[in-house]
């Protein structure tokens, strides 16, 4: 199999990229606005021109119980997907989008559905598990599925192949989405991220964690409605609720508003508190990951979260972070920081020839 169209759509923006059998990307384009309405023939247009496509995959946010590895699609296969759209609203629809535009181009071309809760699927059950009734989470599956998988999984692969194997990692998938996921052995043993992507980390729209009472609250004393809350959770939290404007970390770091700083703060807080939460979960730390958009690009957030877990071992060269190094450790750290690019592409089409 030589030719693999990855289509990667996101919460706000679609990545397309044609990678040949050594992974090097052949086309791409990236739309950075994505509905998954108005910009599908732009898509179509794309895809048309390729030369040659041996197989498509697709990156899906949430596999829900029934979706625990790649996937070859089908309409039956679709069609519990964009079942389990109410678990992952701002992306699961874009998936299906993504899924239903290129297959008009390519109706004949075999396709896989690469989920990202599938890399947390044997989380430990004591990580995986809410407290909350046993027939609740029997009834309606509730548990901590996780996400980001494909690119925490291609961080596993990549310090194994750099390090070897048997590492302890915390992986930073750091973007306008943001998790971390604990990984020992190359496995998932714990994440951020929970029954859906809104939980954990500060992130560009989305609150992360808050209080369940909280949220309760608001529905009951505050006046707010179950609609509003779910767009202000969204759309409307995290560093874009914190700062009252924007949530694009770009516009954040080196600005002077105490306002903005104070948004920043609670950011780093957050981020540092998860590390060395992840760290428990695997009684230690060897390697510390950034990876995503900002983890990639933001050598301030890289140092400011660094800076909160000496305890940890982890030291930062200020030269190399800031030089965009692949290792910026800094003597004398027990634990190796590591800055990698996200490469979800390159892990769905390792997974699409898996199946195929």
């Amino acid at each position: 199999m030589t030719h693999v169209l990855v289509v990667n759509a996101g919460s706000s923006s679609l990545k397309l990229a044609l990678l040949d059998d050594t992974d090097e990307v052949v086309d791409s384009v990236t739309l950075d606005r994505w509905s998954g309405e108005d910009e599908t023939e732009d898509i179509k247009r794309f895809v048309a021109a390729l030369p040659h496509v041996d197989a498509v995959g697709h990156r899906i946010v949430h596999g829900g119980t029934d979706f625990i590895g790649p996937t070859r699609l089908d309409q039956d296969v679709r069609h519990r997907i964009a079942s389990l759209s109410d678990l992952a609203p701002l992306h699961q629809p874009r998936g299906i989008a993504g899924i239903d535009a290129v297959g008009t181009v390519l109706p004949d071309t075999p396709a896989v559905a690469c989920f990202d809760t599938a890399f947390h699927h044997e989380l430990p059950a004591a990580a995986a598990m809410y407290a909350l009734p046993r027939t609740w989470n029997d009834r309606w599956a509730l548990r901590r599925y996780g996400f980001h998988g494909l690119s925490h999984a291609h961080v596993a692969r990549r310090v194994a192949e750099l390090l070897g194997p048997g590492q302890r990692v915390v992986s930073c998938h750091l973007g306008s989405g943001a998790s971390l996921a604990a990984i020992r052995d190359g496995r998932s043993v714990d994440t951020s991220m929970g029954f859906t992507p809104l939980a954990g980390l500060v992130m560009a729209t989305r609150s992360g964690d808050v209080d369940p009472g909280l949220v309760l609250w608001l529905l009951h004393h505050g006046g707010v409605d179950a609609d509003e809350l779910s767009d202000v959770l969204e759309h409307r939290s995290g560093l874009a609720g914190l700062t009252g404007g924007t949530g694009d970390l770009r516009d954040v770091v080196g600005n002077d508003d105490p306002t903005v700083k104070l948004a920043l703060d609670v950011y780093l807080h957050r981020l540092r508190r998860e590390i060395a939460a992840m760290a428990a979960a695997m009684n230690g730390l060897d390697v510390l990951v950034f990876t995503g958009g900002v983890g990639e690009h933001q050598p301030a957030v890289r140092a400011a979260a660094a800076d909160g877990l000496a305890f940890l071992g982890v030291r930062v060269s200020a030269a190399a972070n800031a030089a965009g190094d692949t290792d910026i450790t800094a003597t004398p750290a027990t634990a190796r920081t590591l800055v990698l690019p996200a490469r979800e592409d390159v892990e769905i089409a390792r997974q699409v020839r898996s199946v195929l």
